[in-house]
């Protein structure tokens, strides 16, 4: 439960509200219980020939009578007392002075007991004599009026409580999911894909759920339950503690029974949750590719598929269900069995006016039926409470569950750091990229490889021993075979990724101690997954620019030749674009992509097959303005389009993770077999 008690801390700084709901959840608990001594007046009422006032003075009578006895027999026995101490010191006067003792003490304690509740029970005519009237069914109407006050006061105090924990657990996962938000956000681009995002959904949804409600009963139930049942332990206390103790001996066999399900509850929670991530995945992939779906038509095998995995949620949630279930009967029947106990023994009290069972004393004087009839309305009052606790310990369980499914992704790590003090990169007004100047390195290239190797796995090396220099201004075209690393190559530069060996550098300085931020705020990319946003086209080409103006927007849109057809929207840029740009094209959605890297203006851009899914008319138009953008700017794009390495400085042939060439098209076709395989008819330049 340690992460558990790790989300309490979100709640902290409401702790005022926390307060405040524990003090209505003691008013409401004093009046729960306050309610049921209604009974034993009551009862006296219905089985009384006289007045409430007259029963209370008859009881007032028959104490004043029995502390009279008491009284004389105290003295009886302070009379034997001094008569033994006066005895010589023998082994029989020593047993006679202890038993003289006892005796004294027995009567002076039941004579404390007796006086006690001649007090309480003048407390008690003083209010009947006050505010009851006389007359014994005005007087019951008056006592149900004040129980009908008490129970609308107590409902009150419910009402209050209820509304501040529940304040308090939302307010605590508010900033609860916006931390869970701003640490995900930190993590790398490679956890993203190794922990999917329907998984991350799942967090983010069913987890926080079942967190918030264990949270909920943790401040609600398991609050105000003890304290109503504290309330009616005391009062049945005063009718007789001993027997409201032989009820509570069944409190550590429910809390051991508790202990053993709940544990068990902790586990079937988390494997249930993990089947709502399966869910959710199933169904990301299947809408979200429901086009080659039906192409395909497989709708009947992913049919089968999410049958299987809802069929396998169901299963675990069975199990939780049947957890869950078993808890309240099985404290049911516990504090039935208390119950019955503690009847029994007053049963036989009542019945045989005697103040012992089975050698054990339980009053000082025998108890009439409507106080066993009391305590067995407050016993019974207890086991509510109990009860309803029994299906608490399983939620809290279950919210532990979530809190550590929910805190080993905040406790995630990223492994490329921020690096808030390392050397910040900077665009200056032309353009260029600056940054503060290496010892040693008076002109260092823009970027340089030095043995950068890479690999996902250990012995599958994606990346060896790449060695090679870029220059300001130079546009670099990557080509290779499918699977040859130009995307992990691409990848490097932003530091989506880090090599595993060697060290990619940036006017002399490793990317590794480079302030991150800065580096990719020099950075423009352009995917060939196009990433748009359900919001305005205006707000998707302005995405890394927010402070853009309309006209700078428009103007990036028709370098991207892409104004035209946004005009032709029905509300123009401000047309939405739909969930992932659903309502736009894909060469359209391509385009809007680009003007948002033009719009960037970026001193490096990347282009990732950028026009993968444009037009042949797109493509040429789209050709034309890059080969302006690119000018003085360094630029790396990866290509299958023959056409494109036109405006490249230089081509980087990838082959299977090596640098199988390096230099110009016409240097490549002469020296590189590998480049020439590409180019040749049927190649996948050439095809391209």
């Amino acid at each position: 439960m340690k992460n558990f008690l790790r989300a309490l801390r979100f709640a902290w700084p409401y702790r005022g509200r926390l307060v405040l709901s524990l003090l209505c959840a003691v008013m409401a608990a004093a009046l729960w219980g306050l309610n049921f001594t209604a009974i034993y007046p009551t009862l006296k009422l219905l089985r009384a020939d006289s007045s409430l006032l007259a029963e209370v003075d008859q009881q007032i009578a028959a104490l004043q009578k029995e502390i009279e006895k008491v009284e004389s027999n105290l003295d009886r026995l302070q009379g034997r007392a001094r008569e033994v101490e006066e005895l010589p010191s023998n082994r029989y006067s020593e047993q006679m002075r202890r038993d003289a003792t006892r005796d004294l003490v027995k009567q002076e304690s039941r004579l404390e007991n007796l006086r006690r509740s001649l007090y309480h029970t003048r407390l008690a005519r003083k209010f009947v004599h006050d505010w009851l009237p006389v007359d014994p069914f005005r007087t019951l109407a008056v006592l149900l009026g004040l129980v009908l006050v008490a129970v609308m006061l107590k409902c009150s105090f419910e009402f209050c409580q209820d509304w501040l924990v529940g304040s308090v657990i939302n307010l605590g996962l508010f900033d609860l999911r916006n931390e869970f938000f701003r640490k995900v956000l930190k993590q790398d681009a490679e956890q993203f894909g190794d922990r999917g995002s329907a998984d991350l959904m799942s967090r983010f949804t069913t987890d926080m759920e079942a967190l918030g409600l264990g949270t909920k009963t943790l401040f609600g139930r398991v609050v105000s339950e003890p304290l109503k049942a504290a309330a009616c332990v005391i009062f049945a206390c005063m009718i007789s503690w001993q027997l409201t103790l032989l009820f509570l001996v069944m409190v550590p066999v429910a809390g051991y029974i508790l202990g053993r399900i709940g544990r068990t509850m902790k586990q079937a929670t988390k494997k249930m949750l993990e089947r709502v991530s399966n869910i959710y995945r199933i169904l990301q992939e299947v809408l979200g590719g429901i086009r080659v779906v039906k192409a395909y038509t497989t709708e009947p095998r992913e049919r089968i598929r999410f049958r299987e995995a809802t069929r396998d949620y169901y299963n675990r949630a069975m199990r939780v269900v049947r957890l869950d279930a078993l808890t309240g009967p099985a404290i049911e029947v516990l504090g039935v069995a208390a119950i019955a106990m503690a009847l029994l023994a007053g049963s036989y009290l009542v019945l045989r006016r005697h103040t012992s069972f089975m050698g054990l004393k339980f009053s000082e004087q025998p108890l009439d039926a409507e106080a066993l009839l009391q305590l067995y309305v407050l016993l019974a009052a207890i086991a509510d409470p109990v009860r309803k606790l029994s299906s608490v310990f399983t939620k809290i369980q279950a919210g532990g569950a979530a809190a550590d499914r929910i805190f080993d992704c905040l406790d995630r790590e990223p492994r490329i750091r921020a690096n808030a003090d390392g050397p910040a990169l900077r665009v200056d007004d032309d353009g260029r990229l600056s940054a503060p100047p290496v010892k040693g390195q008076a002109a260092p290239p823009l970027i340089e490889f030095r043995d950068v190797c890479f690999s996902f796995e250990p012995g599958r090396p994606i990346l060896s021993h790449l060695s090679f220099r870029v220059d300001h201004g130079e546009t670099i075209a990557i080509v290779g075979g499918n699977g040859s690393g130009k995307s992990t190559l691409l990848s490097l530069l932003p530091r989506f990724r880090d090599p595993v060996h060697g060290s990619v550098m940036v006017l002399g300085h490793d990317l590794r101690q480079v302030n991150v931020r800065s580096l990719r705020h020099a950075i423009g990319l352009v995917s060939q997954d196009t990433v748009l946003f359900d919001d305005t086209i205006h707000a998707n080409i302005a995405y890394g620019s927010r402070s853009a103006t309309r006209e700078e927007v428009e103007g990036a849109a028709r370098k991207a030749f892409a104004h035209d057809f946004i005009t032709r929207l029905p509300n123009g840029y401000d047309t939405t674009a739909g969930e992932c740009g659903g309502k736009l094209s894909g060469g359209q959605k391509q385009r809007i992509c680009l003007a948002r890297a033009i719009l960037r203006d970026p001193a490096i851009l990347l282009l990732d097959e950028f026009t993968s899914q444009t037009d042949a008319e797109s493509e040429a138009l789209i050709h034309r303005a890059m080969a302006e953008f690119v000018r003085g700017r360094t630029t790396f794009m990866i290509t299958h389009r023959m056409h494109t390495l036109e405006i490249a400085s230089r081509i980087l042939v990838l082959d299977h993770g090596h640098i199988a060439g390096f230099g110009s098209e016409a240097e490549l076709l002469r020296n590189c077999p590998a480049f020439q395989r590409l180019s040749e008819p049927g190649g996948e330049l050439h095809a391209a």
